[in-house]
């Protein structure tokens, strides 16, 4: 009887010191205060794959309570070459909320976050529920119906940002600040027009320039899990552990397609899909 209570108390032990960096609610209080106020909050060190989502869970309640529900979800850590910045191996996900996703032509403060950055990125929206049972890229195209040029403007909130890795980068809802987006393109209705467009999602390239047509960065649609709609399959099997799921009408961010990048006041930064047919350009104004 005593090893079974010495045991118990043993795990219970351990149970409380996997979750013990998780934010306090006052710690969550004073980074959500900072991410409203666009100031840098501290650093966030030590977490745990657990802890990070605990963290964001609360960092989210706060956000939601500010933004409204959330109208979408992001992946990140996408590509590897992102992966690789972080020093970390696998995707995480986070929260849009109402507002955060801008027209395209929107003029942004370069200032528009503690840490902004930009990035060329791309949204679908979700048609059908059947999107979290999706495991293939075809999958996740019968469930939606649009895919949506985008540039995204994450914040990555944090005094020192290279500091971040994979559970810190959860914790603050990975980044989610604003994006702008572009012309959505319908998907096609047949079966040989939607492998069509699945090709395309694949061997497109995307390319961010600045307003001259300098190039700022590029990348393939291959470059994100090997197809860009892998990431919303990665995405429907994360929120499912956590008992979460995807709805009609939500708009899903797929990930980086090039570099992070800082704005500066006067920049013009446009995103080009080439290769995807019916793509238009998407641009945004630092001021």
């Amino acid at each position: 009887m005593k090893k079974t209570r010495t045991f118990v108390a043993c795990a219970l032990a351990f149970a409380a010191s996997a979750h013990a960096d998780c934010l306090t609610d006052a710690q969550a209080a004073e980074m959500a205060s900072q991410y409203f106020a666009k100031a840098p909050a501290a650093n966030l060190e030590g977490l745990s794959e657990a802890d990070g989502a605990c963290s964001r869970a609360k960092f989210n309640a706060l956000l939601e309570k500010r933004l409204g529900p959330a109208v979408g979800y992001k992946a990140g850590l996408t590509n590897p070459a992102v992966q690789k910045r972080f020093g970390y191996d696998k995707p995480v996900w986070g929260k849009l909320y109402k507002g955060m996703v801008l027209p395209d032509g929107a003029t942004v403060e370069a200032a528009f976050g503690a840490r902004p950055l930009f990035e060329a990125d791309m949204l679908v929206r979700v048609k059908s529920a059947d999107i979290n049972l999706a495991r293939t890229p075809m999958d996740v195209l019968q469930a939606i119906d649009q895919v949506i040029p985008f540039i995204e403007l994450p914040d990555l909130v944090v005094l020192a940002p290279p500091k971040l890795n994979g559970p810190a980068i959860n914790a603050i809802n990975v980044g989610a600040r604003l994006g702008v987006a572009g012309k959505p393109i319908p998907v096609p209705a047949t079966r040989a027009e939607r492998y069509a467009m699945l090709d395309a999602l694949r061997d497109m390239n995307v390319v961010l320039t600045e307003g001259t047509g300098i190039q700022l960065g590029q990348g393939k649609g291959s470059d994100i899990l090997e197809h860009p709609l892998n990431a919303v399959v990665w995405l429907a099997q994360a929120l499912a552990r956590e008992g979460l799921a995807m709805k009609p009408g939500e708009l899903i961010s797929l990930g980086s397609f090039s570099p992070l990048l800082p704005p500066k006041p006067g920049l013009k930064a446009t995103a080009t899909y080439h290769g995807l047919p019916g793509a238009a350009p998407v641009s945004v104004v630092f001021k």
